[in-house]
Parts: structure tokens; sequence; C-alpha cells
């Protein structure tokens, strides 16, 4: 919405005079965007580039303008402006032309000499100890003051860590801030040291491809419609030039009829990529076009008649016509088993019952894995030698010997079989490393399994195998090291390629919550719970975070509406013990090892642990490194055990898991 001059009229604010010019490094985009509209909101004027900055004006010359005419300059403070030469001489000409200097630290990289020589008296607004929502309601009260900060308010967040105390401000900036921390926190990245390249962070080159729909006469091919859509995502995310939103994300908007500006913004993509899938016998009618999101403008469609036997060479084609009219031209080479799964077979109906699998398993429940094993299994009597297809069959048998499904010796047995068969076929399936380490991983084989995880990132770098193989790699790591520092990093990038994707945000909120950043852990499951209130564990886990932060009526709110009911009733019996409601608190922790004892055993020891309770605590520990080495992976860290770390019986246990060295 454009600005408007006190007579009503337009304002231009690449002519007007700023209030407040935005200095930042180019990878803090998205979390730039966030503070700048919250100070728009409440008249400031601000300037930044390259938005302001006017055609044909010399670049440098309109910078320098915009700070000479500024009131004051708010510093996005990282590792990537640390790093910056541009961001060190707006704040050098800033400081010579005597402008207020706000710095706005999003995260605890150390300062240059250059920059703790020019910040020395500035005000800084730090946030990671304020969280983001505090910070920007203190950015607006500071920004908007008339004169310099007294030398007493200097040291907010930077020399004690405590904040003042907050005053209160309109109801509008609550309101802004919120969406703010709900839409735009996933971006955040508390650390920036590996900075994106620069074409990814192009808007220009971002896409998000949408689930194809399903147009046959019986509408019985959504499964191969998943199918098409999720290959052309992997196909474009190989292309290093442009960002391309995972499919989690993209497939959040399945069946859903929404503006396509909004599933942009949503996504923080400029460009949508959609389409319809028709089959009829042999024949097939795929239909794709290219919408930018800003005007709805189709940049490219086309339609494509074809026999089923060319589906390989269909997706390439949209793939490489996408890529071209987003000036981005499709030349990187897919690793090694990157497509294994589609040119692993010569057998279209093999492919096409891999297909139903997948979506059967991408569902998730008790029933689907069943039916995903079966139709793995009939394309498997089609190709006996479908590598891909004995991969993802051994990742199903993997999870059910995990979850209960199977015993856990059958379970393992033929995951372990169908895994070597995989890699008999094909040395380089990233699919059977991967479904192979997940099976070292039950039983505590943590260095197994990362070798696995590292042979499927080396060989899907960019697809969605690699992903969780580099997510799981760090992982271990922090399991190991007692550290989730890389983890935490990794996660906040992807998910900006994949800011809807739930089970990345309610493990990027413990790891947080683990680590004591408790304000942001607490807005991720927040964001979390706003996508879907009663995906399992997640009310628990920020009831936990709650009652770290001494807020117990709050905790205990968030607990009741857990959905499930392990994980309810042992955050209830923590939260009930904190308000001294033993009874309540015995009572939850009975009907847990009464009704939930199997396969729960992590979480009635840390209930036990959080009470004090050593002895029953490490009885129960036993029953579940009995069962499961795998499930204690998060013991070092978690921070419900902590009332056991100085007894001698947590180091024992611990190197029993080669957990510590």
């Amino acid at each position: 919405m454009a600005e408007r001059s006190s007579e009503g009229q337009a304002v231009d604010p690449r002519t007007a005079m700023p209030d407040v010019f935005i200095s930042y490094a180019s990878q803090d985009a998205t979390v730039v965007n966030s503070i700048v509209e919250n100070l728009e909101t409440q008249g400031l004027r601000c300037w930044m580039a390259p938005r302001d900055v006017r055609p044909g004006t010399v670049y440098a010359d309109a910078i320098v303008r915009a700070i000479n005419e500024a009131k004051a300059l708010v510093l996005a403070l990282s590792a990537g402006a640390v790093a910056s030469s541009h961001v060190g001489r707006e704040v050098e000409r800033a400081a010579a032309k005597k402008k207020q200097i706000i710095a706005f630290r999003i995260d605890s990289a150390p300062l240059s000499r250059e920059l703790e020589y020019f910040l020395s008296n500035s005000q800084w607004i730090d946030v990671p100890t304020l969280g983001m929502h505090a910070a920007l309601v203190q950015l607006n009260e500071a920004v908007g003051q008339d004169s310099a900060p007294s030398s007493q308010e200097l040291v907010v967040g930077r020399h004690d860590g405590r904040a003042r105390k907050r005053t209160a401000i309109a109801a509008a900036v609550v309101i802004l801030v919120g969406v703010a921390v709900v839409l735009g926190l996933q971006y955040w990245s508390v650390s920036h040291q590996a900075a994106q390249p620069a074409a990814i962070a192009t808007t220009d080159k971002s896409i998000a491809v949408l689930p194809f729909v399903d147009m046959s006469e019986k509408h019985d091919q959504e499964y191969f419609a998943d199918g098409l859509s999720e290959e052309l995502i992997d196909h474009l995310a190989h292309n290093a030039e442009l960002k391309v939103i995972a499919r989690t994300s993209s497939f959040a908007f399945k069946g859903k009829n929404e503006d396509m500006r909004s599933i942009a913004s949503k996504l923080g993509v400029a460009n949508l990529l959609e389409g319809s899938v028709r089959k009829a016998g042999g024949e097939l009618r795929i239909t794709a076009q290219l919408i930018r999101a800003s005007d709805g403008v189709h940049l490219w469609s086309e339609t494509y008649n074809r026999r089923l036997t060319d589906i390989f060479k269909v997706q390439d084609e949209i793939s490489t016509m996408v890529a071209k009219e987003l000036n981005a031209a499709l030349n990187t080479i897919p690793a090694a088993g990157a497509h294994s799964g589609l040119n692993g077979t010569a057998d279209i109906e093999a492919y096409n019952l891999l297909l139903r699998g997948k979506y059967f398993y991408d569902r998730g429940d008790k029933d689907d894995n069943a039916k995903a094993v079966d139709f793995y299994r009939q394309a498997l009597k089609l190709d006996p030698h479908y590598a891909l297809a004995w991969a993802m069959l051994a990742k199903v048998y993997t999870w059910q010997a995990y979850s209960g499904e199977l015993a856990a010796a059958e379970g393992e047995a033929e995951s372990r079989d169908a895994v070597q068969r995989a890699l008999a076929i094909d040395p380089n399936c990233a699919e059977a490393y991967y479904a192979r380490g997940n099976l070292f991983r039950i039983p505590g084989d943590w260095t197994a399994a990362t070798s696995d995880y590292e042979r499927a990132a080396a060989l899907d770098p960019h697809g969605e195998v690699g992903d969780r193989a580099q997510a799981n790699i760090l992982i271990l790591k922090g399991a190991m090291s007692g550290r989730y520092d890389d983890i935490m990093d990794w996660e906040h990038r992807y998910l900006e390629r994949n800011p809807l994707d739930m089970a990345t945000l309610v493990d990027l909120a413990w790891y947080q919550q683990s680590a004591g950043r408790l304000e942001e852990s607490a807005a991720n499951s927040r964001k979390l719970l706003e996508l879907n209130p009663a995906y399992a564990s997640a009310q628990a886990q920020y009831a936990v975070t709650l009652l770290l932060m001494g807020k117990n009526t709050e905790a205990l709110a968030a607990a009741e509406k857990e959905s499930d009911d392990a994980s309810k009733l042992a955050a209830l019996a923590c939260i009930h013990w904190a308000m001294g409601r033993r009874a309540e608190s015995d009572s939850a922790l009975n009907s847990l090892e009464r009704g939930f004892a199997h396969r729960n055993e992590y979480l009635i020891a840390a209930a036990h642990a959080y009470r004090g309770e050593a002895d029953t605590a490490f009885t129960w520990l036993d029953h579940a490194y009995q069962r499961s080495k795998g499930s204690l992976q998060d013991l070092r860290v978690d921070p419900l055990f902590r009332t056991l770390q100085n007894d001698p019986r947590f180091d024992v246990l611990l190197r029993k898991l080669k957990l510590m060295e």
C-alpha cells in the first residue's frame, strides 16, 4: 500500500525523505522485510536497497543520499552483516553524519573491530535475548524517539542480558508482530555463517510446484499426479540457480482453492507451477502452467499428449522449459542414484505400483504402511531388479519395526534383506543407504548410521533423500556432542525452502528447548500449532517449554490440548508437580505407566527425573535401553533429565550409549 502525505496524496518512498535507513546483508532479506513492514505500519518511512533505488540512479549515490537524509540507521546485525563491506561503509557513513544508529542484533556473531568501533555508542536490541516479538516492540520505541538514547538504555541485551520493562503500544502493532512471528520467524536464522548463494536468494528465480490435479474420468490417478509433481520438484531442485520449495510445503495446498498470491506469499516465492493429469489407458494428457504470482500472468503453458511410456521425457521437457522461462538453464547433472526410482525400471506398471506404494507410505498411518508394502511387493514381482522399490520397502519395514506395527526382530530382518537386495542391484541407490542408516539408528549404532547417511547425502545432494540424510547426520552429531547448533542452523535454512514442514518445525522447537533458547522454541511451537493444532506431541512439547519458562498455568492449558495421550500424561505429570499438586502428578504418571509403558519408557523416565526420583528414572531408562538404544538418542541434552546429570549412573549410561567420550 502506498504511503500518503498529510494532504492525502500518494508518496513515493524512493523520493520522499526517509525516517529510517535499513542496513543489512542480502541473506537476511526475509527477516529484514518483517522489520521494515513493522516500522512502516507505524507510519515511519524506511529506505532499503534495492527496493527504493530508482531506475537509472547510480546505486552508490542513492545509498549515500538516503543515509544523509534519514533520521536514523537500523542495522540488521548478523554474521552476514559483519562480513559485508557494504554494511561497514553504510554504518561508517551514518556515524560520520552523527545519525542515530540502532543495532538490531539477530544472531550472536562476534563483531569486527571496525563495527565494534562504530557501534560502541549505539543502541542495541538483542533478538536472541529478548525474542523476536519483544525486540520488534522495542525497535518501534527506539526509532520513534526524537533524540539519541541515554547511556542507561545502551546496555539492553548487550551487557546484562536483561530487557527493559515493556511499555504498552497500540493493538495494531501487537497484531502485526504476531503475524511476523507466525508467518516469518521460520526464515530467521540465529546464525548466518553459511551464507546462501546469491542466485538462490534472487526472488525472481524462486518457484513452488503445486500438486498436479487428477482430471482422469474415474479420478483414480491421484497417486500418479502426485508422483509427477514430486519428480518435477526434484528435477528443478538440482538447479543451483533456483530456489525450489520442497514437497511438504507445496503439498500443504493440495485440494485447497487458495489465491495464488496468498500461496506464493506463504511460501516465499515469485512463481508457481501448476497443472493437471488426465490418464486413460496408456495415454496421457498433461497440462502445465508457469504463473507469476504477483499479477497472475501466465509466463508459459503447454499441453502434452503422449504415451505413458514417455512420462520421463515429459518431466524433463517441463523442467527444462520452466528453468528457461526463469532464465536459469538446467545445466546441472543429477548425482548418481538421484533419479534411480524412475530410470531404474523398464516396466511402466512397476513404476506405477511404486508410485502407489509411495502415496500410501507418505500418508503414514498403520493401514497405509501395510498397503505401501503390498504395492512395493507387487512392483518387485514385475521387476525383481527394481532397486528403488527394494530400498523403499526397506524403509517401510524399518518404520514398522520402530513403531511396533511389526515385531522388532521381524521388521529389522525384512528391512535388512531388502536393503541388501537394493544395493546389490544398484550400489549408488541413495534411498537404500538412507534406509540402512535408519536401520542402524534403532539399536544405537550411531557411527554406522552416520556413515550411511553421509553416503546418501553425497549421492543425492539436492534431493529429498539427501536433505533427510543431511539432517540426520547433524542430529546424531548433536546427540554425541551435546550441542545442536549445527542442526538448528541447517533447519533454519531448510525452512526457507520448506516453510510449512511441520516435522522440521517441531524438531527445531525441541532443539531450541534443549539449548535453553526458550523464547525461540515457544515461537516455533506456536507457528506449528497455527498450522496444525492437533499435531502429535506438539502441544505437549510446547507445554514443557512454557514449564521451563516458569509459565505453569499456560503450560497446563497447552498440555490439556494434546492429542497424543502418552505425551499429554507425561507433560501433565511434570506440570502438576511444578505447581505443587502431588496427587494430580501421581495420577497422570500412574496412568502413563499403566496404559502406555511399552515404547514410552523414555517419557516415563523423564517425568520421574523431573520429579527428582532418580532411582525410578534409571529403572525406566534401563527398560528403554534394553528395548531400543536409539530411543535414548536425546538423553544427554534433554532438560527434563538435568536432575540426573550429577549422578554417576548418568555418565555410565551415556558411555554405554556411546554418547560420551
